[in-house]
């Protein structure tokens, strides 16, 4: 039996205080009417907020790292980085959220709770150090969206979009789950610290490849890398926008704490077989989504095939196995979701009851309508697309660099040809915005929430302000990787 340690609920304070108050929203919501449902919001902002507090001020005293549950549980630098833009993320999310979905009558108390128990999920996978914790971090992810792509129960097509989710997400869970048997299988330990310790001892060292295959495809799946990404358009354009926002952003970062905690963190001495793969996934997820997003006149498939492009970018970092390509690797995919929120959380803002604001001729003319929306989408784009002096040009910036420094030249070309066949349906937003004249449906009066409006603002505005001052970010990213 373990003893008990005192000392690991200090470690893991942020995610039961988050579990707490969860638990409490869901108590208080029952007592409160539809109208008085902002006290659920701001209470699961605030929750949010204490979290992020919490996960900041053990930072300093943790930064080398510390164990706890018997090495179940890890809270270093990584964890700490990653988790701060979780919880930014959600927030974010939330705050995008609330109009659209009062405005068709959604606004009810599972989407805060759901969102929340996901991003608890987000949190223990990230902190993962073992197999059990990363599938229980995992799960409570997958499950928790799979009902937020639900929501809207008289949506045909977001009942399709969540079954389609919840069958292909348990085809990858199940993926995952059978790598992992055979790993435990070979190695005897489910601890990834100790896998990686094992593996001079392992007396049929084929079970390992064959698990490995299985992770990666599992992980591949779960990241929406092409050609494990299949689910990912469908998923983005059936489920409401304001969910769209959600399942965008924040789990990309947590996908790149699962890649890393079971690739590099227990998979570490295998690095040469893993790398090739992701090399290939690479190539395959910026042809695929850079290709197949030229095609689309619907704008949340198009980000979506985008998002598929911006996985191949951040898996350029992985392909060197090395701190500095996972440290550009973390810029990068913070990048893309502090990017992502600005695009979706722009549709929501714009869309209203009978009109989504979904396809890429609603916002023809928009900078007639709204010169400020339409540049704060204009940034966005731009970030997309890689444009200096955006975040999102520094980002990929980064991440070439790391595949050159790694050796993988060639790859880094590729990343290139197909970045700039990218800027063209990036573009093509742009051009409808500040070119081409409005359509009479779409000229509906924009949004008066002063607080959405400021928050959506100083979102786009900081992909200008971490453009030009991307070094202390940076800086973080490689002090979490001790580069």
């Amino acid at each position: 039996m373990i003893p008990f340690n005192p000392a690991d609920l200090i470690a893991i304070q942020p995610e039961l205080v988050l579990l707490g108050a969860t638990c409490a929203i869901l108590l208080i919501d029952l007592f409160i009417k539809p109208s008085q449902r902002d006290i659920t919001h701001w209470l699961s902002i605030a929750t949010l907020a204490l979290t992020s507090y919490l996960v900041w001020r053990g930072a300093p005293e943790l930064s080398s790292g510390v164990t706890a549950f018997n090495g179940m549980f890890l809270h270093d630098g990584i964890s700490v980085v990653l988790k701060q833009f979780i919880l930014l993320t959600s927030g974010l999310s939330l705050f995008y959220a609330r109009n659209y979905m009062r405005e068709r009558s959604l606004l009810v108390g599972e989407l805060y709770l759901l969102v929340l128990f996901a991003t608890l999920g987000m949190m223990l996978l990230v902190s993962a150090g073992s197999l059990i914790t990363v599938y229980l971090g995992l799960e409570l992810l997958a499950l928790s969206s799979y009902a937020l792509v639900a929501m809207n129960r008289d949506s045909a097509s977001s009942a399709e979009a969540a079954i389609k989710y919840f069958v292909l997400g348990a085809l990858a869970s199940g993926l995952l789950l059978y790598g992992m048997s055979m790993i435990y299988g070979a190695t005897g330990s489910l601890d990834l610290a100790a896998i990686t310790g094992k593996f001079g001892q392992v007396e049929h060292p084929g079970w390992l490849a064959f698990g490995l295959v299985f992770l990666v495809c599992g992980i591949a799946f779960k990241m929406g890398a092409a050609p494990f990404h299949m689910w990912l358009p469908d998923v983005y354009h059936g489920a409401p926008t304001a969910v769209t926002v959600f399942i965008g952003s924040a789990p990309k970062i947590a996908a790149f704490g699962l890649a890393f905690r079971l690739l590099e963190g227990g998979l570490g001495p295998l690095s040469g077989q893993w790398t090739l793969m992701l090399a290939i996934l690479a190539v395959a997820s910026l042809a695929v989504g850079n290709v197949l997003a030229i095609a689309q006149s619907n704008l949340k498939r198009m980000l979506a095939y985008s998002t598929i492009s911006h996985v191949g970018f951040m898996l350029l970092g992985f392909v060197g196995g090395t701190p500095a390509g996972y440290s550009a690797a973390m810029f990068y995919i913070i990048s893309y979701t502090m990017t992502a929120t600005v695009a979706f959380g722009m549709i929501a803002l714009l869309a209203r009851k009978g009109f989504e604001c979904e396809e890429i001729d609603d916002f023809k003319g928009l900078n007639q309508r709204s010169p400020w929306y339409a540049a704060i989408m204009g940034i966005a784009m731009f970030s997309l697309a890689g444009v200096p002096p955006l975040f999102g040009f520094f980002a990929k910036l980064l991440v070439l660099k790391a595949a050159i420094d790694a050796g993988f030249l060639w790859l880094a070309i590729v990343a290139i040809v197909f970045a700039i066949i990218g800027i063209y349906y990036y573009l093509r937003v742009v051009k409808v915005m500040y070119f081409d004249a409005a359509a009479e449906e779409t000229a509906l009066p924009l949004p008066s929430d002063v607080a959405l409006r400021w928050v959506i603002s100083i979102n786009g505005l900081a992909l200008i302000v971490l453009g030009l001052a991307w070094g202390p970010l940076f800086d973080w990213c490689n002090r979490a990787f001790g580069v």
